[in-house]
C-alpha cells in the first residue's frame, strides 16, 4: 500500500495526530526527539530535561520521553499510562499529538486519543515486528475513523538499519491493514534515540527514500474538518443568566451557523430562527464547529439539556435501535441485556446490547461468533435505548456518532461505541396509545399495581413464602399473579441457560412480562434468583417509584445446602451443574432491599403475614 505523496502545495493548518504501539515501542520517546530535534524546546524544559535525564536509568545521554511522559507513575515505571497531549507548531503547520499508552490494561486511553486524531503514527520495535498491541492499536484507530497513518519502525539501529528487516514489517503489517479501509500509509524507518529519518534524512538508510517524519505530518493531507459538515449543536444547558434572558448553551459539533438562519430539535421537529450567538465577548455574527457559544432563538420552544439542534434540511437521523462497532473497556464482560447508561452527546439515555453479532480478532481480523465481549475486545452489536435518540453515522460526524456506556452501579465507563446505522425495525414500530390506562385498571380492582420481588439463593424459601403471600392476597379479593423461576424457564425461557448471559436475559424477560402485569394493575409477586443487582436495578427502572418492592430471602448458603429442597446442592458439589449460584457463580446481595426475611428462626405462614402488613403499609393493598 503506497502513502499519499506529499506536495509543496498540501493544506496548512492544523493536525491532530496520536502516537501508538506496543509498550515500550519508543512512542514518548518519538515525541521528545521530534520536539528537541526541531527546535521546538524551551530553554527551562531543556534545564529539566538534562536533570531529569540524569537521574533517569532509561536511557545514557537524554531521556527524550521524559518531555511527555508527564505522571510521576509514568516516570517510575518507565511507561505511559495516561494520553500527554503537545501542542507544537513549525513553520509549514500546527499540530496536537496525543501520546497515548502501550499497555493493553490502559486501551482505554489509546481510544481517546484515536477519537479526535486526524491522523495516527503507530510504532513498531524493530526487533519484535508487528505484535497483537500492535494490531490492536491499528484496528481501534480505524474503528475512530484514522484513516491516515504512518508506521514507524522504530529502533531501526538495533537491527543494523537492515532493509530486509524493514521491508518484511511492512509487508506483515500491510496484510494484516489490507481491510482496515486506510485512506494512506506510509512506512519510515527510524530511530527515535538517535534521531534517524524523524526531522531529517538518515545517511544510515540510504535505501529509503521516502520523506523524514516531519516532513510526512507537515505535508499530509488533512481530513475535510467538521465546519464543512451539517450542522449539529447538542445542547449542554439552558442559560437563563437574566429574567427575561433565556439561551441554549453548547459546543458547536459541527457545521455553521448564523442569525436568520432556521434550526429545528431533532428529537421533536420544532423549529425556530436564530436571532442571536453569544458568547462571553459579545455576539457573533456566525458559530462554527468548536465554538461553544450560547444561542437564542426568536421563540421559545421546548428544548434543553440533552437535545440536538440541526439544520432542517439536513437533520440527523432518530432510532431507539442501531447497529454499531463496540470497543469494551469494563473489567466484567460484556453482558448482552443488561441495562447500561448510554451518553451520546448530552444526552443520557438507558440502554442494552440487545445482540452481539461478532467480535473481530484483532490479529486476523476475523469475525468471531460471540455471546459476550471481554475487556478490550471489539464487535458488531445491535443497541437498544429506551428512547428515539438523535444521532448520525459515526463516519460521517463523529461527535454525534459517538457514545460510550457506563455501568450504573460503579458510574464507571464500560464501553466506546461508534454507530453504523439505525436498525430498520426501529423505524417500522411505533408506540400504540391505548384508551384504558393503567390507573383505570387498578381502579377498577380497587388496589395499587406493583411487583413484589423476592430474591435470594436457590432453597432460600422465596417459591414458598411468594405462594403463602398470593393465598392470603386471593383470600382478601386482591388480584395477583405470581412468576416462578423454575415456571418461566419452561415456558417464555426456555431456550435460555445459566450462563451469566442467559441469567441477564432470563431477568429482562421476566421484568417485561411482570411490567406488564403492573400496566394490568395486578399486584405481581416474582420469585427469582435473581443474582446480579444491575438486572434488579433494571427492573425496578420499567416502572414508577414506589411500585418495586424488593424482598431478600436472607437465608444463609450453609442452610439453603442443608435444606436442599431439589438436591441441586448435592449435585453441584459433584461437578454435576456448572455455573450454581453460591459455589461457582456469585450472588450480588441487594444493599438497599425494601424488606429484609431471615427465615433460620420464622415460618413461612409468619413471613407472609408480615409481608402482608408491609403491602397495607405502603398502600398496594387497602388495611
Amino acid at each position: 500500500m503506497s502513502g499519499l505523496d506529499p506536495s509543496p502545495g498540501a493544506e496548512k493548518g492544523l493536525l491532530r495526530f496520536l502516537t501508538c504501539g506496543s509498550v515500550d515501542d519508543g512512542k514518548s520517546t518519538l515525541i521528545g526527539r521530534l520536539l528537541f530535534d526541531a527546535g521546538l524546546v524551551l530553554a527551562d524544559e531543556m534545564e529539566t530535561l538534562n536533570a531529569d535525564s540524569k537521574r533517569s536509568a532509561a536511557v545514557d545521554g537524554i531521556d527524550f520521553a521524559l518531555l511527555v511522559d508527564g505522571l510521576e507513575a509514568e516516570r517510575e515505571q518507565g511507561i505511559t499510562i495516561d494520553v500527554a497531549y503537545r501542542f507544537f507548531s513549525t513553520a509549514r503547520r500546527s499540530f496536537i499529538v496525543a501520546d497515548t499508552p502501550g499497555h493493553e490494561q490502559y486501551t482505554a486511553n489509546m481510544a481517546t486519543g484515536a477519537s479526535t486524531a486526524d491522523l495516527a503514527v503507530l510504532l513498531v520495535d524493530a526487533r519484535n515486528g508487528v505484535v497483537v498491541q500492535t494490531r490492536r492499536h491499528a484496528r481501534i484507530c480505524a474503528l475512530f475513523g484514522v484513516r491516515r497513518m504512518v508506521l514507524a519502525v522504530n529502533k531501526i539501529d538495533l537491527v543494523g538499519f537492515d532493509e530486509e528487516v524493514f521491508a518484511a514489517i511492512v509487508a506483515d503489517f500491510e496484510a494484516f491493514a489490507a481491510d482496515l479501509g486506510l485512506v494512506s500509509l506510509q512506512a519510515i524507518p527510524v530511530s527515535a534515540r538517535f534521531g534517524d529519518n524523524v526531522c531529517c534524512r538518515s545517511l544510515r538508510t540510504p535505501w529509503y527514500q521516502g520523506p523524514h517524519l516531519l516532513e510526512y505530518l507537515e505535508t499530509a493531507e488533512i481530513p475535510s474538518t467538521t465546519v464543512s459538515k451539517p450542522f449539529r449543536f447538542p445542547v449542554q444547558w439552558v442559560n437563563r443568566r437574566e429574567a427575561d434572558f433565556r439561551g441554549l448553551a453548547g459546543t458547536v459539533a459541527s457545521g455553521t451557523i448564523r442569525p436568520g438562519d432556521a434550526i429545528v430539535v431533532a428529537a421533536s421537529g420544532r423549529q425556530a430562527t436564530l436571532s442571536r450567538i453569544v458568547t462571553m465577548d459579545g455576539d457573533l455574527h456566525q458559530a462554527e464547529a468548536g465554538d461553544a457559544v450560547t444561542l437564542v432563538l426568536d421563540e421559545d420552544i421546548d428544548a434543553g439539556r440533552g437535545d440536538l439542534l440541526s439544520e432542517p434540511c439536513a437533520r440527523p437521523q432518530l432510532a431507539d435501535q442501531f447497529a454499531a462497532h463496540l470497543l469494551w473497556i469494563g473489567e466484567e464482560a460484556l453482558l448482552p441485556g443488561r441495562s447500561y447508561r448510554m451518553r451520546i452527546g448530552t444526552r443520557f439515555a438507558p440502554a442494552f446490547v440487545s445482540a452481539i453479532k461478532y467480535r473481530i480478532d484483532v490479529n486476523t481480523n476475523a469475525r468471531l461468533a460471540a455471546r459476550t465481549l471481554a475487556q478490550n475486545e471489539i464487535g458488531v452489536v445491535n443497541v437498544a435505548c429506551s428512547v428515539a435518540v438523535a444521532f448520525d453515522r459515526y463516519d460521517d460526524i463523529r461527535d454525534t456518532g459517538a457514545f460510550i456506556l457506563i455501568d450504573r452501579g460503579s458510574n464507571q465507563t464500560v464501553a466506546a461505541g461508534m454507530i453504523d446505522f439505525a436498525l430498520r425495525r426501529a423505524g417500522n414500530i411505533s408506540p400504540q396509545p391505548l384508551i384504558v390506562d393503567k390507573a383505570t385498571r387498578s381502579a377498577l380492582k380497587s388496589q395499587k399495581p406493583a411487583i413484589v420481588w423476592f430474591t435470594g439463593l436457590s432453597g432460600s424459601g422465596k417459591s414458598t413464602i411468594a405462594n403463602v403471600l398470593e393465598q392470603k392476597l386471593a383470600a382478601r379479593g386482591c388480584h395477583s399473579m405470581l412468576l416462578d423461576g423454575d415456571n418461566i424457564r419452561h415456558g417464555l425461557n426456555r431456550d435460555l441457560g445459566f450462563t451469566a448471559a442467559d441469567r441477564v436475559e432470563n431477568i429482562r424477560r421476566a421484568g417485561e412480562v411482570a411490567r406488564l402485569f403492573v400496566e394490568a394493575g395486578i399486584v405481581v409477586l416474582c420469585a427469582f434468583i435473581s443474582p446480579f443487582a444491575a438486572e434488579r436495578r433494571l427492573v425496578r427502572s420499567l416502572v414508577e417509584e414506589g411500585e418495586f418492592i424488593e424482598v431478600f430471602v436472607d437465608t444463609p448458603l450453609d442452610v439453603c445446602a442443608e435444606r436442599d429442597p431439589k438436591g441441586l446442592y448435592a449435585r453441584a458439589r459433584a461437578g454435576q451443574i456448572p455455573n450454581f449460584t453460591g459455589f461457582d457463580s456469585p450472588y450480588e446481595r441487594p444493599e438497599n432491599a425494601e424488606v429484609i426475611l431471615e427465615t433460620r428462626n420464622a415460618d413461612a405462614e409468619s413471613l407472609a403475614e408480615f409481608l402482608l402488613a408491609e403491602l397495607c403499609r405502603r398502600g398496594v393493598i387497602d388495611v
